[in-house]
């Protein structure tokens, strides 16, 4: 969320980065609340007059009143006064009814209009517009067919579908034997790279109030992503840094104790709507999933210097478990509202042979801060907006399947790579138990 003086001090700005989004449907909203930002900074301000007025006439009625002993008409000049001061109270009234409304109104809008992207965005109107940064490992295409990854699960017993969809419907999973041990594997050996990082290990909450939902994401996500506890004010998480962000809510942080770096290990639930094609069912777009997360709380200035670490900290991750990958910047269009810059690592699928997302890196600036109060006093003792950030550490049903089909061998068994191997009981090949 922007600053209300930024956007009266900068329309045409605000407007230009509004058309960079391909959201011009929103542009009257800037005239709009500028609008009303003047309407609610004069009802302030008449509030203030009617307010020193107040303690004005009221000084005079008590000095009437005081004369009123020895002069009774000093006594109906008070009576007069007193009226006004009703008056005046009554229409002070209708001022703060109606500041409250406008602000109500100002921040509905505020909500809607995005935060200014960075300037290397690329510009485009969609994912299609993404731009590819850099390859990261060798892309393989072996001499042998690479199955579904839910059929190469299916060969070690590791995977019931049929089962989920009769408990709880299409989305979920069962995982099962190597294949469930794998997937935690992967989680251990990720909270212990960024622990080495020097990342302080957290485990969240997994729901969180409305207020908080509002403050760390925009409206279009929540409706798309979040399930809501009926009768309750809670939210089931779909992303642990929901919660982590969420954590320093009207906080005013010691500026010397910045950065704040955090990993966080949380299930995740999301509606996932709209989600179709054979690659997005298996386990590759689902209702709940456990991920493994980085969150940093900073100073301004130092925010995209920790956004270039978080998405390369994704690929050495990545790397060491010899898997592909690529970083693909994100355009303008593609970005959520609350972004100022963010980019994917994308993993190879040999099968597919293309790259699919597995981290998502995102700078947020002030968006989250602003909206949660999220504060720090610096050197100088004034009061300041931090920024935050965060990136996929690893989400291990989407991460599984790129380790499966990277690691698969001719006879169906799968290989383990040696920074995995102490997390899977000294094992370096997992073999299936039927082709």
């Amino acid at each position: 969320m922007l600053d209300i003086r930024f956007v009266r001090e900068n329309p045409e700005a605000v407007k230009e980065n509004i058309r960079k989004k391909f959201q011009d449907a929103k542009l009257p909203l800037v005239d709009q609340v500028i609008a009303l930002d003047a309407e609610y900074r004069a009802a302030i301000g008449e509030a203030s007059d009617l307010r020193a007025n107040r303690n004005k006439l009221s000084k005079q009625i008590g000095m009437l009143m005081g004369q009123a002993r020895k002069d009774p008409a000093k006594a109906a000049e008070a009576e007069e006064i007193k009226k006004q001061v009703t008056a005046q109270a009554d229409r002070l009234k209708e001022l703060e009814a109606k500041e409250g409304e406008l602000q109500a109104r100002i921040q509905e809008i505020m909500y809607q209009i995005p935060q200014m992207i960075d300037p290397s965005v690329p510009i485009g109107p969609d994912d299609s517009h993404n731009v590819e940064v850099q390859r990261f490992g060798e892309p393989v295409v072996p001499d042998y067919p690479i199955p579904y990854h839910v059929d190469i699960m299916e060969s070690f017993h590791g995977i019931d579908l049929d089962a989920a969809g009769r408990v709880a419907g299409n989305g979920f999973y069962y995982l099962l034997g190597d294949i469930a041990r794998l997937h935690e594997a992967v989680l251990a050996y990720a909270r212990d790279f960024m622990i080495d990082k020097g990342f302080t290990y957290v485990i969240p909450p997994f729901m969180m109030h409305g207020d908080v939902v509002k403050g760390v994401m925009s409206f279009p996500e929540m409706d798309a992503m979040m399930y809501k506890i009926e009768g309750e004010d809670l939210y089931l998480i779909g992303t642990s840094e929901h919660t982590m962000i969420g954590r320093f809510i009207d906080q005013m942080l010691d500026g010397s104790k910045l950065p704040i770096t955090l990993t966080s290990y949380s299930p995740c639930f999301r509606k996932e709507k709209g989600a179709h094609g054979i690659e997005e069912r298996g386990i590759y777009r689902i209702h709940q999933f456990e991920k493994q997360e980085m969150i940093v709380v900073c100073k301004p200035e130092d925010s995209m210097d920790w956004y270039e670490k978080l998405w390369r900290y994704s690929v050495e991750l990545f790397r060491s478990l010899e898997i592909p990958v690529r970083q693909l910047e994100c355009c303008s269009g593609d970005l959520a509202d609350l972004k100022v810059k963010s980019c994917d690592i994308e993993a190879w699928s040999p099968r597919q042979q293309k790259y699919f997302e597995v981290c998502s890196c995102s700078n947020l600036g002030d968006a989250q801060a602003r909206r949660l109060r999220i504060r720090y006093k610096d050197e100088d003792g004034k009061p300041r907006l931090a920024h935050t950030l965060n990136n996929t550490c690893v989400a291990p049903p989407r991460m599984l399947i790129a380790f499966l089909e990277n690691h698969l061998q001719a006879d169906g068994s799968v290989t383990i790579p040696a920074v995995l191997q102490p997390y899977m009981g000294g094992k370096a090949l997992l073999v299936p138990d039927r082709k």
